[in-house]
């Protein structure tokens, strides 16, 4: 077993004001290497570097993925890709994973960010999804703490770690320091790294989903846990608090002890959740039909995981439509967002369940039997809230403060998963 470096991740502002403010930052710091530019698009690579006003955003679609640059949405490359692709952030503010039938498949979106005092330049060239693939035999969920990524592969249940940031200087599987750890059986599980460089691994089998472990960092074990019934997902709140979701409720690993909040239903399933530095409350999906072939659930779950008390930590909310997995999402400071198969983001103030706002987006839409056809999805990256548009082959940009639609681009696909490259946290 390899030792991983533990550092404290860079941390990047996304592009959080307007197309003028962006402008004023670009342009108010001298000595940058490129005069402010707009990269192309429609496929078309960009010769050199140049600088661009933001991130970009990877979307997938049935035959490949698309990189867009990140104030306009235009497509800066279109790259095919067999098989159903999922995608998530590496955690190194440039690079996305795509799984694929291989393993973890690093996609560059080409934007390298520096740091200028109170705000960032971005400069771009072309993006490419390279030959650097983490072996993995089915690979699920990538989680990225602590400065710290972490892949697992659901066919072996063996978690690959490595920092972050090592990606930004690979050219191969072998130039990043990484530390293996095999789990006990192959299951569908994930894999937390904590601050104090110890590790939270879900435990299981093919057939079954019992709990979780948290190892030291030695990978000695120093914590277990055995009630949480078809573990299935994670996120992280404030303080570096830990959420499992259970088929009873959910499980909290905070101050060194794991802590069960039970459901109200004896079958309340929170499966999917989505955590915010800013809040302690975590947003989970919940669920009370475990013979439903397609459960469309109207409520959702608030976890407080700084409840003192744990029969009073879980609140739910009814909103009075039904949503998907890929429809929690946290705004810049904490916001608890649903997007509804009204075709409306449901902003919930998470300290009190209230529904503050409804801010219409997509038109009504069913969510499909199959959990791999596209359907509307909301991503936030930074100060940014975006929502795919399958129906109309599109991407729409929320401003939530404004709450409304302030941009749209048509994508020459379908798009299906969406993401930004992410930073950590």
């Amino acid at each position: 077993m390899t030792a991983i470096r533990r550092s404290r991740p860079t941390t990047f502002l996304a592009a959080s004001a307007g197309a003028a403010a962006l402008a004023l930052a670009l342009t108010a710091c001298a000595g940058g290497r490129a005069e402010p530019s707009t990269a192309s698009g429609s496929g078309t690579d960009t010769t050199g570097e140049t600088e661009v006003a933001a991130t970009r955003l990877v979307a997938t679609y049935d035959g490949g993925v698309l990189v867009l640059e990140g104030d306009t949405l235009e497509v800066v490359a279109d790259l095919p890709a067999e098989g159903f692709l999922r995608v998530n952030p590496a955690g190194d503010g440039r690079r996305v994973f795509v799984s694929t039938d291989e393993g973890f498949r690093v996609l560059d979106t080409g934007v390298t960010v520096e740091e200028h005092g109170d705000h960032d330049h971005f400069y771009a060239e072309a993006p490419e999804l390279t030959d650097l693939v983490f072996p993995a035999e089915h690979p699920g969920h990538v989680t990225v703490h602590a400065g710290t990524t972490a892949l697992f592969a659901d066919g072996t249940g063996e978690v690959a770690l490595f920092e972050s940031d090592d990606l930004r200087n690979a050219d191969a599987v072998d130039d990043v320091d990484t530390e293996t750890y095999r789990s006990a059986a192959a299951h569908h599980g994930v894999a937390v790294a904590l601050e104090d460089g110890g590790l939270l691994t879900t435990v299981g089998t093919e057939d079954s989903r019992s709990g979780a472990i948290v190892l030291d960092a030695d990978r000695a074990e120093i914590a277990r846990t055995d009630a949480c019934p078809g573990v299935h997902g994670e996120t992280v709140a404030a303080g570096g608090v830990v959420v499992l979701g259970c088929e009873d409720g959910a499980v909290v690993w905070r101050d060194g002890a794991f802590t069960k909040i039970a459901a109200p239903d004896a079958y309340g399933r929170i499966g999917n959740q989505a955590g915010s530095p800013e809040s302690s409350v975590v947003l989970g999906d919940y669920k009370t039909d475990p013979d439903a072939e397609l459960e469309r659930p109207t409520r959702i779950a608030l976890i407080d995981t700084a409840s003192a008390d744990p029969a009073t930590a879980l609140r739910l909310v009814d909103l009075g439509t039904s949503y998907t997995f890929r429809s929690l999402a946290r705004g810049a400071h904490g916001e608890a967002l649903v997007l509804g198969t009204d075709g409306a983001i449901h902003v919930i103030d998470p300290a009190t369940g209230a529904v503050v706002n409804r801010i219409p987006v997509v038109e009504p839409w069913t969510e499909p039997m199959d959990w791999q056809s596209p359907r509307p999805t909301i991503t936030v990256d930074g100060h940014r809230v975006l929502v795919t548009d399958p129906e109309a082959s599109a991407v729409h940009v929320v401003d939530l403060e404004a709450a409304e639609v302030v941009r749209t681009a048509e994508l020459p696909h379908v798009p299906n998963e969406l993401t930004g490259v992410g930073s950590g946290h």
